[in-house]
């Protein structure tokens, strides 16, 4: 990655309407990307991400076509995977029964209809577990593997499991296998094998893989083997779609491997072969072909939501359906519970910012506790307090004594670490996770004190250093140069998402021509340099703070605009829509 050096605050916006500095490319990126519009002849807007992203301009043609066959790791880089996928094939060739025993978020659903699928396609059909979040939490519990165990050979533990030494040691009558990727301990559970790279003895070096991700690699490896036996297994290509889903709704970094299997799975989504992804589109009404915000914002809450307030296996039998009516009604039903999320996590947030901000939002730790607070849509509050304080944020809600945590970290804050040595120290009953995200549960008496460890433990990473955030941005642009084509240029330097920010642009001394509130608290907007024609925009959220009102009542100002552009199709038209972030006034 390429220094930032010294930065200076761009096109003069010190704070804008959202309280932020715009930040703009520094020297040494402008240079790259100059030096690499000249050799390689791509446009100047894409070189511009290009060199933000570190890429040199020898390799840009390479970064914008990425070779899965070229990127994805040998499976047998994990330790235990050969271990692994030859007992999975012996229980595949012997028919034995498995069971899936999954997380319930979208990480989980994807790895379960993984195995699932492929096992369907081997002619066996697999046992799905998948616990309830309120009565039984997260993980494997010892009734429930001790059942599995009494009816199956073989037990997959899928997004979960890499802590779980007593339930699994329950599993006395079945072979156990754990794929996961959360931070390990320093002892690992017994069983057959526990393939994952966030283990203490691993290297650390595909610790960016989530769950799907390292089943996707097990079924590789299990590929393998077969090809070596002159046997041939299920097309793992038309599998990508789910691991695609997995890695970015489970915020997993978009680099090296990850950003192949996104690229190929948006692909293979595009295709609408698999019976659950097509209903869940059509329900979020989907009209374009799929991108990472789609994986991220329209679909992956909705498989998510049997998880946080429905029935915890709805996810996993969605994606793994292969009936295009079982697939419409479940997808229906997950609609619906996104819905009722939505108004729970709306009540909780409110109650948790308000008890946030009491305290003080500029502490190395940003938390909140309640009673009652649904423990389905706590990590989505911390999300929230998390992106409004720029701060790891915990929230956590009681029921009884005993509460049940989420928390959301910021970039180079490893909350996972922390939260494993609280639990370590027992100020925690248990807790994990990994860097950007934990979960935990804590008694009522232990509430403060565990905060206030946390908050010293952040602190020494730095935490309380953080501030609010700037407003990064890749240069300027005016209306006329934002076409279509640019914008579908930009797009191969995706996926973006998680450690791959998308572009920003800002859009310098505009008028608004025309402005509209949309619904309780977003803003349409159109905008115009007075020369070469318009430019839409929509500022979701404009109303939560002062930019809506200010661009309303505008009085004739003219405004620099910073934000995202996109291609908006509409009545099977396309034309580039910037979705509005920051604004600030044009002196």
């Amino acid at each position: 990655m390429l220094s930032t050096g010294a930065e200076m605050s761009f096109l003069g916006v010190e704070q804008s309407m959202t309280g932020r500095r715009w930040i703009g490319p520094a020297p040494n990126v402008e240079r790259a990307s100059e030096m690499m519009a000249q050799q390689t002849d791509l446009p100047r807007a894409l070189c511009q991400v290009l060199a933000r992203m570190g890429v040199p301009a020898i390799e840009a043609e390479g970064f914008l076509e990425p070779k899965l066959r070229e990127l994805l790791p040998d499976p047998r880089a994990i330790k235990d995977m050969e271990t692994a996928a030859t007992r999975f094939l012996s229980a595949v060739r012997n028919r034995q029964r498995i069971a899936v025993f999954a997380d319930y978020d979208v990480d989980g659903g994807s790895s379960a209809a993984l195995l699932i699928v492929w096992l369907r396609q081997m002619g066996l059909q697999a046992t799905l577990y998948v616990p309830d979040r309120i009565d039984e939490g997260y993980g494997p519990n010892v009734p429930a593997m001790t059942e599995l165990a009494a009816s199956h050979d073989l037990i997959v533990c899928v997004d979960c499991g890499t802590l779980s030494h007593e339930p699994i040691a329950a599993a006395k009558e079945a072979d156990v296998i754990v794929l996961d990727h959360h931070l390990g301990g320093e002892t690992l559970p017994d069983c057959l094998a526990v393939v994952n790279p966030n283990r203490q003895d691993e290297s650390g070096d595909l610790g960016y893989l989530c769950a799907a991700a390292v089943v996707f690699l097990m079924l590789v490896e299990a590929g393998r083997q077969l090809r070596a036996e002159g046997a041939k297994g299920p097309d793992l290509m038309a599998l990508l779609d789910l691991v695609a889903l997995a890695t970015v709704a489970d915020v997993a970094p978009l680099i090296q491997a990850n950003r192949a299997l996104v690229r190929q799975g948006l692909k293979v989504m595009a295709a609408r072969q698999r019976p659950g992804l097509v209903a869940l589109s059509d329900v979020a009404r989907m009209d374009t072909a799929p991108n990472s915000y789609h994986l991220g914002f329209l679909l992956g809450p909705r498989v998510n939501a049997g998880g946080r307030i429905g029935q915890a296996d709805l996810g996993a039998r969605l994606l793994s359906t292969d009936s295009a009516t079982e697939a419409e009604a479940l997808s229906q039903r997950l609609d619906a519970l996104n819905s009722e999320r939505r108004e729970i996590e709306n009540s909780v947030r409110a109650a948790a910012m308000a008890q946030a901000e009491e305290r003080g939002l500029d502490a190395p730790l940003v938390w909140a506790a309640g009673e009652g607070w649904h423990p389905g849509v706590v990590g989505i509050v911390a999300s929230r307090l998390k992106e409004t304080a720029n701060r790891p944020a915990i929230v956590i809600g009681f029921e009884g004594d005993e509460g049940k945590g989420s928390g959301r970290s910021v970039a180079g804050i490893d909350l996972g670490a922390s939260i494993q040595r609280l639990a370590a120290e027992g100020l925690l009953v248990k807790g994990g996770g990994h860097k950007m995200a934990a979960g935990l549960t804590v008694m009522r008496a232990n509430v403060e004190p565990a905060m206030k460890r946390l908050s010293e433990l952040l602190a020494k990473q730095g935490a309380e250093n953080s501030g609010p955030s700037d407003l990064k941005l890749d240069g300027a642009l005016m209306p006329g140069a934002a076409t279509v084509d640019l914008i579908e240029h930009i797009e191969k330097a995706g996926p973006f998402g998680a450690a791959a920010p998308a572009p920003r642009y800002a859009l310098p001394d505009l008028q608004v021509r025309f402005a509209k509130r949309v619904g309780e608290t977003h803003l349409k907007l159109s905008l115009s340099d007075g020369m070469s024609g318009g430019l839409d925009a929509i500022a979701f959220g404009a109303f939560d703070g002062p930019m809506g009102d200010r661009l309303v009542n505008h009085g004739g100002a003219r405004f620099h605009f910073a934000g995202r552009l996109e291609i908006n199709s509409w009545g099977g038209r396309q034309n580039v829509q910037l979705r509005l972030e920051d604004a600030a006034e044009a002196n």
